[in-house]
């Protein structure tokens, strides 16, 4: 699973984050990133109706991206999102039967992180990558701590505050990419909009990884 991971990061190592996204905009919304390059969507699980877009998405894009689910909680809700064809968990926080669920119905595991300690439990317990969660809390120069201990075959996706802005900083301090949240997506934003934020964003990065 985590070549498969690796695989879609490979192209553009972003995870877009649907906060507050309903299933009647979730598929043109969609398409849209899809369009400026992104491969990795997660719908979290406190937007509306959060199951019947992932299910929306994954039935449109889940050949070409990898889809799933935020904000997850609990094994019941790794289930869930499961039935409705995702394949990738992300939670705000590092628990073991998360990853452990997710990893028995082979779906990517993204536990997240906040200190060392935290990451070393994700990774014991065989999640794919971490999610450095909340990033206005984890500098760069912090998260460079990480790395320098943590094994660098495992990806490193800061969350929280990361836009065009701060990229580089990070991701030269060992990030493999990135999850992009409101510099991304707000549900009050035009398609026109998101379409300019992923299109910037994916070029910001592109040329990140290139330094």
């Amino acid at each position: 699973m985590t070549n498969l991971l690796n695989q879609y990061m490979s192209e553009l190592p972003l995870v877009a984050i649907l906060r507050g996204i309903t299933p009647q905009q979730s598929e043109d919304v969609v398409e849209a990133l899809y369009g400026a390059g992104f491969r990795l969507v997660e719908v979290p699980l406190n937007s509306p109706n959060p199951l019947d877009s992932i299910e929306r998405i994954a039935k449109q894009f889940g050949d070409d991206m990898l889809v799933g689910a935020g904000t997850v909680l609990s094994t019941d809700q790794v289930a869930q999102v499961s039935d409705r064809g995702g394949r990738l968990i992300v939670s705000p926080n590092t628990n073991i039967s998360v990853i452990e669920a997710s990893i028995a119905r082979q779906m990517i595991s993204i536990p997240g992180a906040a200190t060392p300690s935290e990451a070393f439990t994700c990774i014991a317990k065989g999640a794919h990558a971490v999610k450095v969660f909340p990033a206005e809390m984890i500098t760069p120069s912090i998260l460079s701590s990480w790395r320098a201990v943590l094994p660098a075959s495992v990806a490193l996706l800061p969350v929280g505050g990361i836009d065009h802005n701060n990229m580089l900083d990070y991701w030269l301090a060992g990030a493999s990419g990135f999850g992009l949240g409101g510099s991304l997506y707000k549900p009050n934003l035009s398609l026109g909009d998101i379409s300019a934020n992923a299109t910037k964003l994916a070029w910001s990065m592109t040329s990140t990884m290139k330094t």
